[in-house]
């Protein structure tokens, strides 16, 4: 699943992934929008942006995980700071990424975690 508000990075992500042999369950432009789909796309990983409206990639991280306490959630932001970092494993948050070390850090990330899946 794709968490992100910008709808071309949503689009990208869907496609480099799709491209690299993963399957996108689901995609959402918030985190309200996320949580109604969760159930229903069940996906293995969750990948959300940081900055969003109404609700931040940490707040729907604490919304999934009271959902799903064992979701795996990836944090994947342009913004990525030490504080960030911090504050985005107090919520949950599986791994975090910035989008500057690019969609092979992601994608890596993803494999190493669903092969603890199965």
């Amino acid at each position: 699943m794709v968490i992100d508000d910008t709808s071309h990075v949503r689009t990208m992500l869907r496609t480099m992934l799709e491209l690299d042999g993963f399957e996108v369950v689901a995609e959402a432009s918030s985190g309200p929008e996320a949580i109604d789909q969760l159930d229903g796309a069940d996906p293995d990983v969750v990948v959300v942006d940081f900055k969003m409206p109404q609700v931040d990639g940490i707040e729907t991280t604490r919304m999934i995980r009271e959902l799903r306490p064992d979701q795996i959630v990836i944090l994947y932001t342009a913004f990525l700071d030490d504080e960030l970092e911090r504050r985005a494993a107090e919520a949950g948050v599986t791994v975090s990424l910035g989008k500057v070390s690019g969609l092979a850090s992601l994608e890596l990330e993803i494999r190493r975690h669903c092969e603890k899946l199965f």
